[in-house]
């Protein structure tokens, strides 16, 4: 009977294991004294590895369903899952220090950020309109918390209230779109949606309705224009820690419910969503790069940097093909690397419960510590495209499927965003390397931020150089 039961449950493991972690990590850090705080930490690094350890075995598994076809495990959404591991994991060495320093609550950091991880890994291994938007909300909730997190900052009760705002207008849309799509199909299955929405009702007005109103939420979390407006006002609001994670586990995540929801449960719609996500990223990619060239705070630079990446991303989706499906989710991927090292030097930089927000305060970030400014230098290129960093192989690969479809005018448009968007990174390396600081503050780091931001910058290179082993997988899904 303990067999057939763990059997059963074999696809939501690791769940199982982060949710019951969660609930000792909170139970343990009420005795903590402020001094033994770290203990949480650890355990939370711990929690990341244990089931980072369990989900990679799961790819032995294969294809299955578990608990009445709510949940399914596939290489899609484990793929995904890793990638959130790995983000949240170099979130918390990188913000080890910051949360001391800018008196940020360390167990609630921990098991806020732990409880979004679980709700976006519930995103990703969804099999039914219900669990998607359980797993959205539980996605959400504990980041309007931490944007929060700072008492002293009235910029982020400002960012958590938009940020609130805007999700629960999201939310609203999502809500109403699947009731809309569960009224004209009679389930909540994705499998079952998949094989009711025929191409007889992909004229349907209903469905249509409902079809619109779940990619504006998805895009609202996305940020993609013109619904981006929460998101630069987010990232500078919140402390730099929870930006980290602001900017990787939500992308990742929605991610995985546009593929779940729309590509794959809804593919007799194509003809509808195609032109959509199509004039989203072509919109995503001019407001994102042009209004990033004159931003001075690097938290808000970074933000539209993000919007003008899921450009990138939609572009990909709305071809429609394997080839763009895997080349969507490679630069997603890639992204979420990219930034939670760009947000880790931010981090890193900032001293004595002061960020190192604006532009400015890089300024000879090379005398000061020329190990970071190299870090920040390859993850700032490899943003920007520049071969032979993993940046440029995630925008070559998106291109290549929009010259394969003969959208030449579009991957011509793409690459002059690129050129315009290579212009703002390059000044933050003109800053650290060859501006003068008015006086030199030594920023130290110690030995796993260190270890952590070495291997963050240097996998720039290795994936460039690499990057077949991770484009396969991205292409064995689709």
């Amino acid at each position: 009977m303990f067999e057939q039961l763990l059997l059963l449950l074999s696809p939501i493991w690791p769940e199982l294991f982060i949710l019951g972690m969660i609930c000792l990590i909170l139970l343990i850090d009420l005795f903590l004294l402020e001094s033994s705080k770290w203990i949480s930490y650890v355990l939370a690094q711990l929690t990341l590895i244990g089931a980072a350890f369990i989900s990679w075995h799961q790819l032995a598994l294969g294809s299955q369903t578990s608990l009445n076809d709510q949940f399914v495990l596939d290489p899609l959404g484990v793929g995904l899952t890793l990638s959130m591991y790995l983000s949240v994991f170099l979130t918390f060495i990188y913000a080890r220090c910051y949360t001391v320093e800018h008196k940020i609550m360390r167990g609630e950091f921990h098991i806020l950020a732990l409880l979004s991880l679980l709700g976006g890994m519930i995103l990703v291994a969804a099999n039914s309109m219900l669990t998607l938007y359980l797993g959205l909300e539980l996605l959400s909730l504990p980041l309007y918390a931490m944007i929060a997190m700072r008492k002293d900052a009235a910029k982020g009760s400002e960012a958590a209230i938009k940020y609130f705002v805007m999700g629960a207008m999201a939310s609203g849309m999502l809500l109403y779109g699947m009731s809309l799509v569960y009224g004209m199909t009679g389930s909540l299955n994705l499998d079952d949606i998949t094989a009711k929405v025929t191409t007889d009702l992909a004229g349907n007005s209903t469905l249509l309705v409902g079809l619109i109103l779940m990619i504006v939420a998805t895009s609202i979390k996305l940020s993609a224009v013109p619904f981006h407006m929460w998101a630069p006002d987010a990232y500078e609001g919140a402390p730099t820690s929870v930006t980290s994670l602001l900017g990787t586990l939500p992308k990742l995540a929605v991610l995985g419910l546009v593929f779940r929801l729309i590509v794959m449960a809804l593919p007799s719609l194509s003809a509808h969503w195609q032109p959509i996500w199509l004039v989203l990223g072509v919109l995503s990619l001019f407001i994102g790069n042009v209004l990033a060239v004159v931003q001075r705070n690097i938290k808000r630079m970074l933000a539209f940097s993000t919007i003008s990446h899921v450009g990138f991303v939609l572009i990909a989706l709305s071809m429609n093909t394997p080839d763009g499906n895997a080349a969507a989710l490679f630069y997603m991927l890639t992204y979420a690397l990219m930034t939670v090292g760009g947000f880790g030097v931010v981090m890193l930089a900032s001293r004595q419960g002061e960020d190192a927000d604006n532009i400015e305060d890089y300024t000879g970030l090379n005398d000061r510590n020329p190990w970071l400014a190299f870090m920040m230098m390859l993850i700032m290129l490899s943003m920007a495209g520049i071969p032979p960093l993993v940046g440029f192989d995630s925008k070559f690969y998106v291109l290549k499927t929009l010259v394969s479809g003969q959208h030449f005018i579009l991957a011509s448009y793409a690459m002059l965003m690129s050129m315009v968007g290579a212009y703002y990174y390059i000044r933050i390396i003109k800053v650290m390397y060859f501006d003068k600081p008015l006086f030199i503050v030594p920023v130290e780091m110690s030995a796993d931020t260190t270890t952590a931001i070495t291997l963050n910058g240097l996998a720039m290179i290795a994936l460039g150089f690499a990057p077949s082993f991770l484009l396969a997988f991205c292409q064995s899904i689709f």
